[in-house]
């Protein structure tokens, strides 16, 4: 079992209590590390050979950390509804969800394609590496697919047994179970009709928001805004509130995503940019200049942005990024992204959440969409 936090809990119902979702993201990593510690001395135990290629790099990917968002909107929906309870058991659930992006993380790159991380190279092309050097029998490409696939499937495990754990702690377990399990399953079909729209060849707005939706926004806002309310006991209508701020902040994350995957510097992303205008992946980015180029019957910029076009070369996908520009999809998207923004605080608003936590939330859907949202209600 974990330690005590290194504060001392609030009084239930506190609202100013010292875990913050900035606190937050700080302490999950120590909680983070004894779980891990953990976990590989049970992958020793079962095998050296499996902790040492499988085991260790995915607690390495988690070591390397990311903006924790997940875990700070869990944190800030514990404290909208009062964040009572054990502020021990917010922390587990981010490093739940931590663990849980892990697993994503890796399948995500394996289904794209991707080579590189978090500034490193991707899990799948790290085995395969490590095969070719050992001179193994093979292809290492595929071997490290294969493997990459269980390096996935064991974080989502260690996820899936730290959330039950932490449910069978609390008397909101069932609450706190049954938004991880509908989170898992949205995550799914996310991540399938993501696939599915690439096979289809599709370009449709609606598709590409609920795609957007499914595989980002609830997984990565509205479900651990949530989770954190449901873990301190609030009542329906407060969560609701939370989900549909979440869902607005997490569209307008991912939407801000999707400009850094076609124009970030790979520098600041840790990824490589272009690789979704490359892959001509539906995003809700790509969707819209393709509307914009019917609709104004600029036949150039269609061509381009065609499911069919030629995206082969960086000459290629650089006409692409002219034709983003163009029909004026980037900054159609840059103003969507305020909208959702402002939404999203309206909507936390309903929430009734005290106003240093509206603040925080705030701060979070800056910090997570790249623009900064009208004032929390009540701040002057």
């Amino acid at each position: 079992m974990l330690g005590p936090p290194t504060t001392a809990p609030a009084p239930a119902g506190a609202v100013d209590d010292p875990l913050t979702a900035l606190a937050a993201t700080d302490a999950v990593g120590s909680v983070l590390q004894k779980i891990l510690d953990a976990r590989l001395r049970h992958s020793r135990a079962v095998d050296p050979v499996f902790a040492r290629d499988v085991a260790d790099r995915v607690a390495a990917l988690v070591a390397r950390g990311g903006k924790r968002l997940r875990t700070a909107f869990a944190c800030c929906g514990w404290r909208a509804a009062g964040g009572s309870g054990d502020p021990a058991a917010v922390l587990r659930v981010g490093a739940a969800l931590e663990l849980l992006q892990a697993c994503a993380l890796v399948h995500d790159d394996v289904m794209d394609g991707s080579l590189q991380r978090r500034g490193a190279p991707a899990l799948h092309v790290e085995l395969a590496r490590g095969h070719w050097a050992a001179g193994m029998h093979g292809s290492a490409e595929t071997f490290g697919t294969s493997a990459a696939v269980l390096a996935g499937d064991l974080a989502l495990v260690w996820a899936d047994d730290l959330l039950t754990e932490t449910a069978l702690g609390t008397p909101h377990g069932p609450r706190l179970h049954e938004e991880w399990r509908a989170m898992r399953t949205e995550m799914v079909a996310g991540q399938y009709l993501d696939l599915h729209a690439q096979a289809a060849r599709s370009s449709g707005v609606d598709e590409a928001l609920t795609v957007a939706t499914l595989k980002s926004a609830l997984y990565t806002v509205s479900r651990p805004l949530a989770l954190g309310a449901s873990l301190a006991g609030a009542d329906e209508g407060t969560v609701e509130a939370l989900r549909m701020a979440g869902r607005c902040a997490g569209l307008a994350f991912q939407l801000r995503d999707d400009l850094l995957g076609a124009f970030g510097d790979p520098a600041l992303t840790g990824k490589p940019a272009g690789d979704d205008l490359r892959s001509r992946k539906l995003t809700y980015l790509l969707a819209v200049a393709h509307r914009t180029a019917d609709a104004t019957a600029d036949h150039q910029a269609a061509a381009v942005l065609a499911p069919d076009a030629d995206t082969g070369s960086e000459y290629a996908v650089e006409r692409i990024r002219a034709a983003l520009e163009r029909t004026g999809a980037r900054e159609a998207v840059e103003a969507k992204i305020g909208e959702l923004a402002a939404a999203g605080l309206r909507h936390f608003a309903r929430a009734d959440a005290p106003l240093a936590v509206r603040q925080e939330f705030a701060a979070l859907v800056e910090r997570a969409s790249g623009v900064a949202p009208r004032r929390a209600q009540g701040e002057r």
